[in-house]
Parts: C-alpha cells; structure tokens; sequence
C-alpha cells in the first residue's frame, strides 16, 4: 500500500509502477497505463476499452465499463460505510502519497472528515481507491462493474449494499454522510406482520418466478459487527471503538416459509410437486389398485412372457387364457395373488410376479387461502405436500401451521407445514385420494423475531407458545447476542402499543402474543479488554489486556520499535466513568530497563513517536553543495558529515572557509544568535558537533559567476555577434573589438537591452495595471458633478480604463537602457556615456531611419520623412494636426534613444515640447484627454500612456 503519488504531472509514471506492483495482477497494469495515458488517447478510457481479465466474456460490458471510470464519491463512502476498518487502511494511502508529494504527513494525523473531504474533491485520489479496492479484493469484480457502469452512466436507480444509501446524493451532504459514517442501511421501516405483499392469483399458473433477492444483510457470526461510526473529538482508535452505536436493524422481514413454495426453475419438476411425477418412491404391497393404474406382469419358469395391462373404467384386468379379472380396490399384494391363482392353471410350472408400470392420477381439490386455489390432477401417490406445493402454497394470509385434510365431510387430519420446513418431516404415510379438499384458512398468531438470531423472520404460532419456542424455530440464538438486551414490541389488542424488556432468565416461561416483534440485541462491537499501541512503533494495533498489565509488557524492547524514537511517550487513558482522555507522560528509556513501571487500564493508548515527529532538530546547509537544503540533526553529526550528507561541494565551492551561524537561549526568554567562520581544512570542521537549528554556508569562488560571460552585438556593427565578456568591460571596449560601427550605423538610436532593468520594468508595468483595475469609480471623477453628468462621465472614464488597459497590456517591458553614444567611440569612451555591461547585454544598432513617426490622437498618424532642422509642431501639422480628443498639453516627444521630453522635462530642451527640434526616428505622441477631474486618476493615466507608447522607439530600430 505504498507510494501512490496523486499529482497528474512529473508523478503520473510513478503511479503508473507502483499500482502495478501494488495489484500483481494483469488488470492493474491495464488500470496504470490508462491512469497515465493522455485524454483521448487510444489508452486513455475516454478511447478504448478493454476487457477485464476478471470477468468472463458474457460479463464484457461491465468489464469495459470498469476501464472507463473510477468510483464516485458516493460509491466509495458506501464502501467505507460497510467495511469501517477500511478507513484506517485508505488514512495510510493517503499519508504515503503526501509523503511522495515531500509533505511529512502520518495516517494518525489524518482525521476522518479530512479522508472525506479528500474523497469527494480528489479524482485522482478516487481512481487510486478504485483500483486498490479491487486490487485487494474488498470488492467482488462483479460488482465493482456493475458500480463504475452505474457511475459510468450516472445510473442510481440501481442501487446496491454498496451504492445505495448515497448514490447520487449532492455534495454537501458527503460530510453529513462521512462524519457519521453510517452503514449503508435503508431507515428502520419496521415491516407489517403479514410479511411479503400477496401475490395476484391468476387462473394458470405462471411460466416462469423471478428468484427471490438473497438478504444482502445475511452476516456470518466471524464478520465484522455492524456499527455507526460516530466522529470522535481526538483521533485515537480506543474513542473510535467506543463512539460506536449498534444500527437499528431494518431488515424487511419475510414470514418464515415464504420462499419453500416459489418455484425457481420455472418448471413443474422436482421440489415437492410433479405434474408428470415418475415413480420415484418404492410402493409397498399395501398400496391399493385403482382404476388408471398400470400393472406389468412378469411370467418365468415353464414360460417367459412380460405384458402390460391397464385397470379399466370397471377395475379389470385382461388376462390371457384366464379372461378378466376384477383387482381394482385390492391392495398390490392382495392383486398379485389372484393374478397368480388365475394363471397358474394355464401355464404349467410358472411364476407370476406383478409390479406398478404407471400411477393413476387423482383429482383433488386444494382451496382457502392459496396462491391458485382450484382442482389438481396429481399423482395417486402424492401426499397433501404435493398438492399445496401445486396451488403456489398459501398465500400471505395463509396458515403455514395448519391444513385441514378432508375427504368428504371428515377430517382426514390436520398438517402442519412446520414439521417439514423446520424439522423435514414428510407426510409421505397419508396418500392422497380421488375427491380429497385441502383447506387452507387463515394464518393464527404471528410473531415477528430479528436481530441476533439465525432465522430473523416471521413466525405463526400454534397453541400456547413461549419465546423459548419462537427461539427455536428461529434456529437460536447466535454468539453475538445480548440476552440481557431482549426486548418485546407488544400490541394491547386494539388499544396501543408498548415495550416489554425481557431478564435472560425469563425466556424460557415468558408468554409471546400475537403481535410480537422481538428483537435480540448483538453485544457490544469493541472489545472492553483491549489497549491500542500506535505511532513509531514495528506492531500497531489492538493487543489483548490481562489483569495488572504493566507497560513493560507491551513494549519490550527497541526491537518492538522503529528506529529513533522521542525520548518520551504517552498513554492516553480513558478515565471512567465518562471515559476522558487523560494523558500520562514516560520516559522511554526507563520505561525499557523497568525503572518505570505503568500499570495498564482498559483502552489505554500507547502512543510512541518518532524522534524526528517530536520538534524535529533539524540543521540546514546553503551555499555551493549538492543537495542545499535542511536536514534531520543524527547524534555527532558535523559540518563535514552534514558537506557530505548534501551530496559534497560544488566546483565552484570556496574551500577555505564556511559561515556557522548558531542560535542560543538565554534564561529561556530570548534568542541569541551568533555567527562564526570556520575553516574547512581544519580538525574542528570534521569534530565540532552541530546544534539544532544550526546554519552552515557554503561559499562560491570570487568570480565563478563570470565564467562564460558574454554580450551579444547586432545591428550596424562591423562585426556582429556574442563577445566574450571580461569583468568591468565597457561598452566602448566591447564595439571596438566588434570592429566599430559600420557608416550606415545611427548611433542616437542606438538601443541596449538589460535583463535585470526588463525585470524592473515588468513589476512596475504589473503594479500599474493592478492600480489602473482596482482604482474606484470616485477617482476617475471630478467633484460637484450632478448625477446625470456623473453617470455619463462614469461611463466614458471607464471605456477609456479598458482601452489605455488593453493598450498597456499588449506592450511588454522592453529592458531598454537609455544611453547617449556617437559614431566616434574615442570621443565619449571612457565617459559616463560609456557605460559598463553586464552579461547578457543586448546591443543593438540600428540604420539612420530618415523618418519621424506621428502617433495618437492626430488625423493622419504616420512617418514623416525627415527634415532637418524642423520642429515637433511642424511635423505635427504634416500629420493634420490633433484631434477633439488630444490632450494638447500633455504632447511629448521620445527620442530615438530612449528619452522622454515632455511638458515638465526642463533642462535641455525648451520648455514647450512642440518648439524641440527633431531628429531621424524620434517620435511625437499625443495622449488622449484623460476623463474625469480626479488628479490622481490623471496621473495614473497619464504614466500608463507613456510607458505603453516607450516601446514604439525600440520597435523601430527592430524594422530598420
């Protein structure tokens, strides 16, 4: 039941392996590939199906069923509800695959409405359950294709033991149904004393019965008792046993012998009618001869002669050479006789020997309260059995105790049906004859028993009758039952019902009444002499408890334990009389060398963990090792042994000398921590033990990172390509080497891409988007606005909000690193122009452009050929000039490097953008009239516009 991982990505292969070893059977490996095999593909369920090696060939379309689906959460919590010892097993399925996915998780941790939760939200989980249920056999193949067909289908009309009582149940009442976990049992409906519903009579007999439903209830005396599982406040398996309630039992109960008299094959053979009955019983020489009967007489000595002959209408025989005679009312022994004083004086020494070659048939008449009541040609030698056997039996309403025998109008005798069903006695002494009635009337005093006995059904008695009797016609009473928990559901005639409680010693003189439902409670379902041992321990589990059972006794040594327990350990003790837990600490070593010694009590928990379950000590390891990363804290464990538990160093590990930083408590009030540098080639780095909690870094070689450095160069360079990069390189160094610019280079639009600035600007990007989104509709308005103006205003500010969005969203950070470079590299190498690269530096060096783009809110947005010496406005008026839209104030113009002048950019440039003078590939942007009064929301807009429009410099010099 190991490793079962549930991710559906990097953990599906191993799945895939550990069901097969898991199953050790064909149809797992079959389960495994299709749990692994990508929707749709032809392994996958949703695309092929194939037969389970379980179930033969008549059985194909349950089996191909089984491969297309797993078990709902319904389905699985109805197993569980009948099998309650599967929880603990499914808690460790789940704690292996959290333990595959690097979550410590142990299965005592687990709590049921945790595995319930799991079950209903987890389909990875429930395909695992599925295959493992059937794997382990907890569910017959059978019937697991007939649930997955169900669940396939989502058909809840059939309903099983296992799927009935949640089957299509919604989801939020999964945690109802698993809190309980209440057995998958119909609500107790007790049923009437009448027993089954009576069936139609109809005029002929039916072609064929439906076999009767075998009681899915039926246990045997060594299963599992049956129990509602309660929720326990601690998850301990002592409260799990006693928060146990016994169900009610709500078998439907059948009024004994119901069953004997349906007829399974559909044909009138065997059982204990014959239409067409052989002679399958020997016939004595009393048997009495009638008119139907067929005789073979047998002749030998001085002939050999055998011929057959019929009793006639007149009850004659035709005997040759002797003529007629009369043998109809003669016994067979007194027939044979007169033949032979026939035939003697015609055959000389000859021996006469007669038998029965075919029974007559009598006609008799069975009527009351049967299945079909009416007259019935049955055999001669057929007893009153036969013929009710032939009327279908009574019906609900019928007597199973007494049959009235007549024949005429006097009573043959009374037949009590009992004496074969429970005891098989056959009336086989009382033949039937030409003209009998049998009657059956109504049934008398009924009395209903269930619970802990091996015939629950409906009883008729017969006379006086004690619950001794009633017993013993239901067979007894089983092990399991609770005599002191007999009670009685009695019904004052035609007043009301009440209960009567039953002392063990009464049962055998306590009088029953008609009416009666008994019911014998089973025992309790836990054991009240038990302990439990669970945790870090070899067995867990239920152990028997003996009087003055001391702890030593259970945990003998530290073979009965895993390796590295706590130091400490506990008995959870159930205190009587009300059974709260108590919890008793011990120190384990001196509970194993016997200077502890605990007594034992009665649903004691023994409870051991592990050493590293209990505050795990643990040391950590950073730096240029392996395997960096925290590890559990062994006894003398070092710096070097925790080097080589990490997997040892790294090439580019510094071997001189590590960090230790430690921390210590002081007065237990406060930490101190405290860090020391410790050389590695010497003794105290193979001596000094670690402390819990300790810190070791692993440092990195000066300039390992620089290795293999590089820029890449494109564009208008004379030698583009990667450049090896030496550490504090300059951009001038590196153009050099690259041959300088070729003359068609432009090198004001020059443009520099650098990773960590593409990082900065995408989380500033971000930052404005989430502000842009989450900003109120109070900040993209102005105050004092009337509500008409203020709804219309709403409405335009947030069209414009989705637009600058969209506008944002659709341009990424560019990385781009505004410098300033000319094509001499010698006049500004050396310089703050010149500046310093870093590894995965992109240069790029466009063509001179010879255009000027327009862009925004203006008519004609396009390039304009460049002219030099003209200013934003003139290029600008060549574009139509703005529109009713354009923010006129907040024009700005980004330069070919990068740059930005605006309104409020100052310094190099005149005050008003339009009066700048531009150059080969700058670009004039106008920006829409942001809506609204809100400052803030201006602003916001505002920066939005420029940073989706920064990137347009950067795609020009990508076309050139």
């Amino acid at each position: 039941m190991k490793t079962r991982p549930t991710n559906r990505l990097s953990r599906l292969s191993l799945k895939a392996v550990a069901l097969i070893a898991l199953c050790g059977i064909s149809h797992c490996t079959t389960y495994a590939q299709q749990m692994t095999a990508p929707l749709g593909s032809p392994s996958s369920p949703a695309a092929e199906t194939t037969t389970s090696p379980d179930s033969d060939s008549s059985n194909s379309t349950g089996s191909q069923l089984n491969q297309q689906t797993s078990l709902t959460a319904p389905q699985i919590i109805a197993i569980l509800q009948q099998k309650p010892d599967l929880v603990e097993e499914l808690k460790s399925l789940v704690a292996d695959q959290q333990q595959q996915q690097g979550v410590p998780t142990q299965a005592d941790s687990i709590t049921d409405e945790m595995l319930l939760s799991q079950i209903s939200t987890n389909p990875a989980l429930r395909a695992s359950i599925t295959i493992w249920l059937r794997a382990r056999g907890y569910v017959s193949p059978a019937e697991m294709d007939r649930l997955l067909a169900n669940s396939a289908y989502g058909n809840d009309n059939d309903q099983s033991p296992l799927s009935s009582p949640l089957s299509g149940a919604p989801p939020d009442s999964l945690a109802l149904a698993g809190d309980r976990l209440q057995s998958g049992m119909a609500s107790a409906t007790g049923s009437s004393l009448t027993g089954s519903s009576t069936p139609t009579v109809a005029t002929k007999p039916p072609t064929r019965r439906p076999a009767p439903t075998p009681d899915s209830k039926t246990q045997s005396v060594t299963d599992e008792p049956e129990s509602l599982r309660l929720p326990t406040p601690y998850n301990l398996r002592s409260l799990r046993d006693l928060y146990t309630q016994v169900p009610p039992d709500s078998v439907k109960l059948k009024r004994f012998g119901s069953d004997v008299f349906i007829n399974r094959d559909g044909q009138y053979s065997g059982g204990l009618g014959n239409r067409t009955m052989t002679v399958d019983v020997p016939i004595g020489p009393d048997y009495v001869l009638g008119t139907g009967d067929g005789l073979t007489i047998n002749l030998w000595g001085g002939i050999s002669q055998s011929f057959s002959r019929v009793i006639d209408r007149e009850g004659k025989v035709a005997l040759p050479e002797a003529g007629s005679l009369v043998v109809a009312g003669l016994t067979l022994q007194q027939a044979r006789s007169s033949i032979e004083g026939a035939l003697k004086p015609q055959y000389h020494n000859a021996q006469v020997d007669v038998t029965i070659a075919r029974l007559r048939t009598v006609r008799v008449y069975v009527v009351g309260d049967v299945q079909r009541p009416g007259a019935y040609d049955i055999s001669s030698l057929s007893t009153p059995l036969n013929a009710i056997y032939e009327a279908g039996g009574p019906t609900s309403v019928g007597s199973l105790r007494i049959v009235r025998h007549y024949r005429g109008q006097q009573l043959i005798r009374e037949v009590d049906l009992y004496n074969f069903l429970l005891h098989g006695v056959r009336m086989d002494d009382e033949r039937l004859q030409a003209g009998d009635t049998l009657l059956v009337p109504p049934a008398g005093p009924q009395v209903a028993i269930f619970g802990m006995v091996k015939r629950p059904a409906i009883y008729e008695l017969k006379g006086e009758a004690t619950l001794k009797d009633v017993l013993d016609n239901a067979g007894g009473v089983t092990v399991a039952a609770a005599l002191d928990h007999i009670t009685i559901e009695r019904i004052d005639p035609n007043r009301q019902r009440e209960t009567v409680s039953l002392a063990p010693s009464s049962i055998a003189s306590f009088a029953v009444k008609d009416g009666d439902r008994v019911h014998v409670a089973p025992i309790l379902p836990y054991s009240e002499r038990a302990i439990y041992v669970e945790g870090h321990v070899v067995r867990p589990g239920k152990f028997s408890y003996r009087d003055g059972m001391q702890l030593s006794d259970v945990i003998r040594s530290y073979q009965d334990l895993l390796p590295e327990p706590a130091a400490k350990g506990d008995i959870i003790r159930l205190v009587a009389p009300d059974f709260h837990p108590e919890t008793i600490q011990f120190d384990l070593a001196d509970a194993l060398i016997g200077n502890t010694l605990v007594t034992l009590q009665p649903f004691d928990t023994i409870r051991i963990l592990g050493r590293y379950e209990v505050d795990a000590p643990q040391v950590a390891i950073r730096g240029e090792v392996l395997r960096p990363g925290s590890y559990a804290l062994s006894r003398g464990m070092t710096p070097m042994k925790l080097v080589s538990m990490s997997g040892g160093f790294k090439r580019d590990a510094l071997l001189s000398s590590a960090d230790l930083a430690s921390y210590t408590i002081e007065d237990g009030k406060k930490v101190v921590s405290e860090r020391t540098s410790i050389h590695i080639g010497q003794e105290d780095f193979d001596t000094v033990p670690l402390k819990p909690g300790d810190i070791l870094t692993i440092h990195q070689l000066s300039g390992w990172n620089d290795i293999g450095a590089s820029v890449i160069l494109e564009g208008e360079v004379t030698y583009p390509g990667s450049y090896g990069l030496e550490q504090g390189e300059r951009l001038s160094s590196v153009l050099q080497r690259a041959g300088g610019l070729r003359d068609t280079a432009y090198a004001p639009g020059a443009i520099l891409i650098r990773t960590q600035v593409k990082d900065l600007e995408e989380k500033t990007r971000l930052e404005l988007i989430r502000q842009i989104e989450t900003s109120s509709a109070s900040a993209r308005l102005a105050p004092n606005l009337g509500g008409q103006d203020e709804a219309a205003l709403l409405q335009a500010a947030t069209q414009q909000q989705k637009e600058v969005l969209e506008h944002l969203k659709s341009q990424p950070a560019t990385g781009r690193l505004v410098i300033h470079i000319s094509p001499d590299i010698n006049s500004w190498a050396n310089t703050p122009a010149d500046v310093e690269m870093h590894t995965g530096d992109v240069l790029t060096i466009p063509k001179r452009p010879g255009f000027v783009l327009v862009s925004g809110q203006v008519y004609n947005a396009s390039a304009l050929t460049f002219v030099p010496g003209k200013e934003a406005s003139w290029y600008l008026r060549r574009a139509g000039g703005t529109n009713d839209v354009a923010d006129r104030k907040e024009i700005f113009v980004i330069r070919a490097n990068g740059s930005v002048v605006g309104r409020r950019s100052g310094g190099w440039y005149d005050e008003k953008v339009l009066s700048t003078r531009l150059d080969p590939g700058d670009v004039i942007v106008v920006p829409q009239k942001i809506i609204g009064g809100s400052l803030f929301w201006r602003n916001l807009l505002t920066i939005a516009q420029i940073s989706s429009s920064i990137a347009i410099t950067a795609g020009i010099a990508g076309v050139l």
